[in-house]
Formats: C-alpha cells, structure tokens, sequence
C-alpha cells in the first residue's frame, strides 16, 4: 500500500476500478451482500507507519529508514477538517439501504393508488346501484301514494254528494217552519202586549222563565209555536251552518287532493331525462310538512266521520221539525191560572234578589274603602323603601372610586350588595302586592257597577211584570178569544 498526496491530504490508496458506484440498472438483489472495496474504520483516519503493515519484526537497514521518515510525518499536523471530510462519507450500505428504502416506498405508493383506485370504482358501481334503487323506490312509494290520494277523493266525493242532499232536503224543511211561524202572526191582545212588555227587560233578567213559558203556552200556537219554532229555526240555521262548514272542509279537502294528485302525477312522471327538473340547493333540509302519513289519512277520515255525524244530527233535525209542526195547536189550553201563579213566583223572587243585591253592594263598598285604604299604605311603604336603596347604591358605586388593590371586594361590599338586592326584594313583593291590592280594587269596582246594574235591571223587571202585565190580566180575555183564529 502506498502513500500519495501531501501530509494534509494524503489518503489511502484504492484499488483502480472504472466505476465507483454501480449503474443505477442493477437490481438490489445483485449487490445486497456486496462488501465494499476498503472497509473504512476509526482508525483508517490515522497515519500508520510502514511498520505496520510489516510481516516480520526482523530489522533491516531500509527498515530503519523508512521508521525514520515515519516518525517525521507522525508528527506532521492533521487537522479537523480533513477528518470530518473523510467522517462525514456514507457508507455503500448506507447507500444500498436508502435505495431499496426508495424503492419500497415507491412500490407502497404505487400499491396505495392502485387499490385506491380499485376501492373508488367499486364505490362508484354502488352508489350508482343505489341511487338508482332509491329513485325507483321513490318512484314506487309516490304511486302509492297517488293510489291512496285517489281512493281519499272518492270518498270525499261521495260524501260531498250526500251532504248536498241533505243541505237541500234540511233547507226545504226550513222553508216550511218558516212559513209555520208566520202563519201564528194572530196572536190575543192581552198575550201580545205581556210579551212585550217583559220583552224590555235587560240583560240577564231577559230569561226564558217559566212565566214566560206559560205567556207562550197561553196562545193556542202563536207563542207556544213560534218560541219552539224559533228554537227549532236557530238549530235548523245552525245545522245548516255546520253542514255548509262540513261541505267546505270536504270540497277544500277534494281541492287539496286534486292538486296533490296533479304534483304527485307529475312527480311520478319525472325521469332523470325529464325537462324542468334542476338543482334546488338545501331543499332536503326544508321540512314543509304539516302531517304525516297515519295524520293525514285521519284528516280525511274525521273530516268524513265529521260530515256523516253532521248529516245524523241533521237528518234527526228534520224529524223533530216535522213532530213539531203537528204538535203545536194542542198546548195553550189551561194556562191562564198557571200564567197567574208563575207571575206571582216570578215577582217574589225578583223582590228576594233586588233585596240581596242591596245587601252585596253595601258590603262591597265597605270593602273598596278598605282595598283603597290599603293601596295608600303599601305605596307608601314603597316610598320607604327608595332612600334605603339609594343609599346602599350610592355607597357601592363611591366604593367603586378606590384605587388599585383597594378596589377589595371585602364584607362590607358583600353585605352592600346583599343589601341591595334585599331592598329591591322587599319592594318587588310590594310592587306585586300593590298591583294584586289594585287589581282586586278593580274587581270589587266592576263588581260594584255589576251589582248596581243588576239592581237596576232587577228593578225594571219588578216594574215590568208587577205594574204592566199583572194589571193588565186583571181583565184577561176569554178563551175564545185568546184561541184567536180558532
């Protein structure tokens, strides 16, 4: 082994090859146990003397002089720089290793895409499968639905049909009631003017008593007719109300089907090739609904039940009429005593109820004297209570003033806001008795306009059947002139 180069740089000489490194062509397995050319070791950084590498230990004249010239480049400097130079080298199984790592990574890569790519087409193959099953369950659920919006609208039909009947036959019966009712416009004199006058009493009094009752039965069909047909004429206007709304809950409800039917038709009808169909972004999250299916089959349904019950009431309506037109002649006969007897129960008992009424509406104004009493003393303790407030506020925003750390919130802040908030306590539950103590003021006011109401209407109602109708059946006339058209 020679020595070439200067003491600074002078390194091992290799053994002369055409390439250093192998061509990049090579496979891995070709090279794997490879040993390099010189093994580099910590010590090849050192310079050796050719005693070193000397077989025997015999000296010789020319041994002696090449130690000799070893010892002068033993002491030759070697800096740091050339070692790190020769330090700071890969090794060629550095070099083969970061290769084959290159080459795995690479063929990891290449694995990952592919089956990547095999997973997203699969992927791809099944969402198409189940886009396309969907749409055709969807399409599949919107007729059925369509079937069941069919079936509702013949229904609806039906009964629409039989409710128009009905409307008619209950209309005409009502004609006839009316025309009844003005046949009994010959009432007596004396019947005519006690219903009268007891028709100005107000309010409450203005009741269906049994003095009316009996007034009524004392026409031979006039009162007695027209008091049972005008009852029977308010329900046969209210059944044809209620029948009328049942008609336009079925005709909206046949409207809303028909135009359900007409956008589900069409739903049903659009394909993916289809013209008119677009995006509408955010529409699956927009829930319009106002039923569902068990809830709108039930609205259908009540609204048909609903109707048919409508049409009972109004089918049985028509029978009682028709009874009552051939009952009503027979009741007058025999009232006139029971007419006298009823007045004079009817007239005790509004003496006994104008009386209470007195009795209540001096007591309730006791008590508003007192209620205003009250009020008086809890406002007053309400203006108590806003110095102590102010006080405790002022002292907690002067306290706010401290500088730096003596801004403390220490006990006395403590018990400052406590203080507060106990203040603001005490006259809210005032504030709230107070609003209760005027409320009942109110109520005992209203109250006290009621009673004196009351009184008034209870004592016009005295008025009316003891002094204008009681007189007036002292000379009631005779039976066949209270039969009248008899």
């Amino acid at each position: 082994m020679e020595m070439i180069g200067s003491t600074l740089t002078a390194t091992y000489a290799r053994p002369k090859t055409s390439h250093f490194l192998p061509a990049i062509s090579t496979m891995a397995s070709s090279y794997r146990n490879t040993q390099p050319a010189l093994a580099m070791n910590p010590s090849a950084n050192l310079w050796r003397t050719n005693s070193y590498y000397k077989s025997s230990t015999v000296p010789t004249p020319s041994s002696i002089q090449r130690e000799n010239l070893d010892l002068v480049r033993a002491k030759t400097m070697f800096y740091p720089s050339n070692r790190t130079a020769l330090s700071t080298r890969y090794t060629p199984d550095d070099w083969y290793k970061s290769n084959i790592s290159n080459y795995r990574e690479s063929e990891s890569s290449r694995k990952s895409a592919e089956r990547l790519r095999r997973d997203t087409m699969r992927l791809m193959q099944d969402k198409e499968q189940l886009t396309r099953r969907t749409q055709e369950n969807t399409s599949k659920n919107i007729g059925e639905r369509l079937n069941d919006v069919v079936f509702w609208r013949s229904e609806l039909s039906h009964e629409i049909d039989n409710m128009v009947t009905e409307i008619s036959a209950l209309t005409e019966v009502k004609r006839r009631l009316e025309r009844a009712l003005a046949e009994t416009e010959g009432p007596l004199q004396v019947s005519q003017e006690c219903l009268y006058h007891r028709e100005k009493r107000m309010s409450i009094d203005l009741v269906h008593d049994d003095v009316e009752k009996d007034l009524i039965k004392e026409v031979e069909v006039i009162k007695s007719c027209q008091e049972r047909m005008r009852r029977h004429l308010d329900r046969a206007i209210a059944q044809l109300a209620s029948n009328r709304a049942a008609q336009h809950e079925l005709e909206r409800d046949m409207s809303d089907k028909v135009t359900a039917q007409r956008i589900d038709d069409r739903c049903h009808h659009l394909r993916n090739t289809s013209d008119g169909i677009g995006y509408y972004r955010g529409i699956e999250r927009l829930d319009p609904s106002l039923s569902l299916p068990d809830s709108w089959s039930k609205f259908t349904d009540d609204n048909i039940l609903h109707s048919q019950s409508e049409r009972a009431a109004s089918h049985k309506l028509r029978d009682e009429i028709e009874i009552l037109l051939n009952t009503t002649s027979n009741e007058m006969w025999n009232q006139f005593n029971n007419a006298n007897v009823a007045f004079t129960n009817r007239i005790s008992e509004i003496a006994d109820a104008k009386n209470s009424l007195q009795t209540h509406l001096a007591k309730t104004l006791q008590e508003i004297f007192q209620t205003e009493m009250l009020i008086e003393s809890l406002k007053k303790a309400i203006r108590d209570k806003e110095c102590p407030l102010k006080v405790a506020q002022t002292r907690l925003e002067e306290r706010t003033r401290r500088p730096n750390v003596e801004l403390c919130r220490d006990n006395p802040h403590h018990r400052l806001v406590s203080e507060v908030r106990e203040i603001e306590d005490t006259m809210y539950k005032l504030q709230e008795r107070l609003m209760e103590a005027e409320n009942t003021l109110q109520t005992l006011v209203k109250t006290k306009v009621t009673l004196e109401h009351d009184l008034s209407i209870k004592a016009n109602s005295l008025f009316l059947d003891q002094e204008k109708c009681m007189s007036m059946r002292k000379t009631f006339p005779s039976m066949p002139r209270l039969v009248g058209y008899t």
